[in-house]
């Protein structure tokens, strides 16, 4: 059992940077991968970003990358988003996600039926 919790959220101007924070108890292990979603208003959660604990694999949505930085800190089990030069359309409520998932079938992790534990998700509000 996997619990997650996310922080970091807020309002920031367009051009601003924002870094999310995901801390994870029950000490996922490499059989995990850690994804960032988000969902704005009227749309469908859609993929940001994945990781696999404890390796070098990371995955971005092709819209994300660039601007877009997940990394993870093991020793205190928390999953970072680092986001720059937000732009407006970049509101949304951001949640994040484990699922245990062996495959490194990169098209696997976007897939949010895949994600079995979810955060409560942390609110995004970009302004112009």
């Amino acid at each position: 059992q996997v619990q997650l919790a996310e922080s970091g959220g807020g309002l920031v101007q367009a051009g601003a940077s924002l870094r999310l924070s995901c801390a994870a108890s029950g000490r996922p292990d490499s059989t995990y991968i850690m994804g960032w979603f988000r969902e704005a208003p009227g749309k469908e959660r859609e993929f940001v970003a994945a990781l696999r604990w404890s390796r070098s694999s990371v995955y971005y949505a092709e819209s994300m990358k660039g601007r877009f930085t997940i990394s993870r800190d093991n020793a205190k089990n928390t999953v970072v988003l680092q986001m720059d030069s937000l732009k407006p359309e970049d509101t949304a409520v951001y949640y994040c996600a484990a699922a245990r998932l062996w495959s490194d079938r990169f098209y696997l992790w976007s897939d949010l039926r895949k994600y079995d534990y979810w955060g409560q998700g942390t609110q995004v509000t970009v302004s112009s």
